[in-house]
């Protein structure tokens, strides 16, 4: 027997129960379990249903404001289906800033990676072509729009130069195929989702010896506590979450920023990062004048790229102090025991002796 026009398939019947409760308005919506989120998002990951339910969904479920339960349950979908590899390494940092990119004040995370390696951090960032609401400047951004790097089909080279140089960078494109296929959904869609939010405690490369560590961010404040929940259940063995300058893991500059730290204890501990309690006078006066200084600046990628190159080159210029100082206080607060200033010193002193910046253009030569 044929179904008729109102009969729906198992999958759409699923789908339309979701919607029914997560869809009806502020005071009709209803909640969904853990269970519930992570088959809903898992549906549209795997386009098992069309678009407009996928669209609708997604803005419902930021509309209605995700629990932590559905939190959980995004998360769990969008991780199962990353592709995961693993590098002979004995710990490594993954840096996840958020994927829509920066877009005031300039931002040095890119050059800051391989000042961690150089100073005894494996690091790498985790990022993709820049997504709304912002369409800012992310990593994958300078690598594929100044850099030339093609953004498919280097997969596994990258990871083999992110052995051999302790650094590098993973893009969705090929870490997430399935989360990359939404990303003309997400641009009609304009603002964010919980996609936003849970990317960014993704896993797609893990040190084969077990110190897996992520520095990320949360912007709109109550969003932390489910990253907190999220990054418990992740492999991850230490991650630092915090309220950086526009987002990002730039802590304690542009104000105190509250960053926790979730390590696998009860509680995540909580520390308050501010330049002026971190530094001496003399590094914060540096860091405060220099960030004054680019934050009025105009600038572009191709400024942004110039600043970024003269710090790594030989540690001049207004972007050297912000590398150092974030760093060095990612170093600090991944527990590998510099304190703040002792890791901005050696950071520091690596750019002026400008190996980064080799070590940087042999890495993006070797992409091609």
């Amino acid at each position: 027997m044929k179904k008729n026009l109102y009969e729906s398939s198992l999958v759409d019947s699923r789908m339309e129960s979701y919607l029914q409760k997560i869809a009806t308005g502020p005071k009709m919506s209803k909640d969904l379990s853990e269970a519930e989120a992570e088959d809903a998002l898992t549906l549209i990951l795997r386009e098992e249903v069309s678009k407009i339910r996928s669209a609708v969904f997604l803005i419902a479920a930021r509309m209605k404001l995700e629990t932590l339960e559905e939190n959980i349950g995004y998360w769990k979908a969008i991780d199962k289906t990353t592709i995961r590899d693993s590098i002979e390494l004995d710990h490594l940092l993954q840096i996840a800033d958020p994927f829509d990119g920066f877009n005031r004040a300039p931002y040095f995370g890119f050059y800051t990676i391989p000042v961690l390696a150089a100073i005894g951090l494996p690091t790498y960032g985790h990022s993709a072509p820049s997504l709304p609401p912002k369409f800012g400047i992310t990593f994958e951004d300078i690598l594929n729009k100044h850099y030339g790097v093609t953004p498919q089909g280097n997969r596994r080279q990258r990871i083999q130069l992110i052995q051999q140089f302790q650094f590098g960078y993973i893009n969705v494109q090929e870490a997430h195929p399935l989360l990359e296929k939404l990303r003309g959904l997400r641009i009609e869609i304009v603002k964010r989702t919980m996609l936003s939010t849970m990317e960014k405690i993704l896993m797609p490369l893990e040190a084969q010896t077990g110190g897996n560590y992520l520095a990320t961010s949360y912007f709109h404040r109550g969003y932390e506590n489910s990253m907190i929940e999220v990054a418990k259940r992740s492999k991850f063995n230490l991650t630092i979450i915090g309220n950086g300058a526009e987002g990002t893991t730039l802590y304690g500059v542009h104000k105190p920023a509250k960053v926790f730290i979730e390590s696998g204890k009860e509680k995540a501990e909580e520390i308050v990062c501010q330049i002026s309690t971190m530094f001496s006078n003399e590094t914060t006066s540096e860091i405060e004048n220099n960030y004054k200084t680019l934050k009025s600046e105009e600038y572009d990628l191709l400024k942004l790229v110039e600043w970024g190159e003269c710090a790594l080159k030989s540690g001049t210029g207004p972007a050297a102090s912000l590398i150092a100082c974030q760093a060095g206080t990612l170093f600090h607060l991944s527990g590998l025991g510099l304190s703040f200033q002792e890791g901005y010193d050696v950071a520091h002193k690596v750019l002026r002796e400008g190996s980064c910046y080799k070590q940087l253009m042999q890495h993006i030569d070797n992409l091609f």
